[in-house]
């Protein structure tokens, strides 16, 4: 006979199902109810038999999205399909409910999703309470079909490998990985030829000293020079010009060019008085600066602008520029033309004056009704006095 306290405890467990989630009698009405991932049919599919054991990690639930031997027991929500869930599970689920520590789930990963061989029932419970993550043992299989998504995975693979580094460090392109490790190689060897090895990481950091590791070195590098560099792209709003590529693809381009290449920047200009001509120079001028104190990579740019406009439509258009945020002054003049408009634009250090004061002038100012033409003055050198 069933005592008070397990009748309340099945009691909340009912209340719990009926509330908080569609009850499994609805979910078995529903149409659109879909399996789990089964974990063979992705690794036929990637070819992933090779495996590595990554040890104990905290993992994003919403990254398990199967199970190895019992994916037609769920659907893509990880909820049993059977109409009453076993006694293993309530009794799992209410540990939960309670804290109670459970051992870590194991789980199979190809690529960035996982697939549970151990503790169905523990990340079905965990869903059901909507937690964030589970703490897990992984054991990753990589994916040896050659298309390009999998061999930049591979490639990011290899580099946090040999690094230590977290996987965030994202690229488009085959084979720049390999730029990454020669700066930390070159940043590796320049801790190791401080003499007493005295680097400063950081001001808010122990010195080092003994002689670093490469990956001690790869530490380094990515929080004193990696995150301000692209801190400092993500500042000039560079990213959202290139949707197709990551802020790893541009801090690349732009840092390779810049210290290794010391190619010219045809993209435009001023990026040399904003980043130093070296890695390391960089590095120690970032060292004591806080995030809000990194340089922005933008540049202002001044431009007039002469209007030839139709008659009788100058105040109209007058007043259609006065409402543009970049246009500082608008004058009537008299001569051979008739409007002259000072604007004053900004412009990030990959883009050129001229492309910039020309894309403004053609869609905010000559689309405007009663414009005739327009000729544009870009200062060369300029002093102005004092008010």
């Amino acid at each position: 006979m069933a005592t008070t306290s397990s009748k309340s405890m099945m009691a909340k467990l009912r209340d719990f199902f009926t509330v908080n989630n569609m009850d499994n009698t609805e979910m078995r009405d529903c149409k659109a109810i879909k399996d789990i991932a089964s974990f063979e049919n992705v690794q036929k599919k990637e070819c992933a038999f090779d495996s590595k054991e990554r040890g104990v990690q905290t993992i994003k639930l919403n990254q398990i999205t199967g199970s190895v031997g019992r994916y037609q027991d769920f659907d893509d929500q990880f909820r049993f399909k059977n109409t009453v869930p076993s006694e293993r599970f309530t009794s799992i689920l209410e540990a939960m409910r309670c804290g109670t520590a459970l051992p870590p789930v194991k789980l199979y990963q190809i690529k960035d999703e996982y697939y549970v061989l151990d503790g169905n029932h523990r990340v079905a419970a965990a869903k059901k309470l909507q937690h964030d993550e589970i703490l897990a043992t992984i054991i990753e299989f990589i994916p040896s079909s050659e298309t390009l998504d999998n061999v930049l995975y591979k490639e990011m693979v290899d580099f946090c490998d040999r690094t230590g580094l977290p996987r965030s460090i994202k690229l488009t392109e085959v084979g720049q990985y390999a730029n990454l490790i020669e700066q930390i190689d070159e940043h590796y060897n320049y801790l190791r030829n401080l003499g007493d090895f005295s680097a400063q990481i950081s001001s808010s950091q122990k010195k080092i000293t003994n002689p670093p590791t490469f990956a001690a070195a790869a530490r380094d590098w990515y929080k004193t020079i990696y995150q301000p560099f692209c801190s400092i792209i993500k500042r000039g709003n560079i990213v959202e010009k290139f949707p197709d590529r990551t802020i790893a693809d541009l801090y690349v381009y732009i840092s390779v060019g810049h210290w290794k290449r010391k190619r010219p920047a045809h993209y435009g200009i001023g990026l040399g008085k904003l980043i130093p001509e070296t890695m390391e120079d960089f590095r120690n001028e970032m060292t004591d600066l806080n995030e809000v104190e990194y340089p922005e990579m933008k540049q202002g740019i001044t431009a007039f602008v002469l209007m030839t406009v139709r008659a009788k439509h100058e105040y109209k258009i007058i007043e259609k520029l006065y409402e543009l945020d970049e246009v500082v002054e608008v004058h009537a003049v008299h001569g051979d033309v008739d409007l002259l408009a000072k604007v004053r634009l900004s412009r990030d250090l990959l883009s050129s004056d001229a492309e910039v004061i020309s894309n403004f002038v053609h869609e905010k100012m000559r689309q405007l009704n009663g414009v005739v033409s327009s000729k544009t003055l870009i200062p060369g050198l300029s002093r102005i006095k004092p008010v």
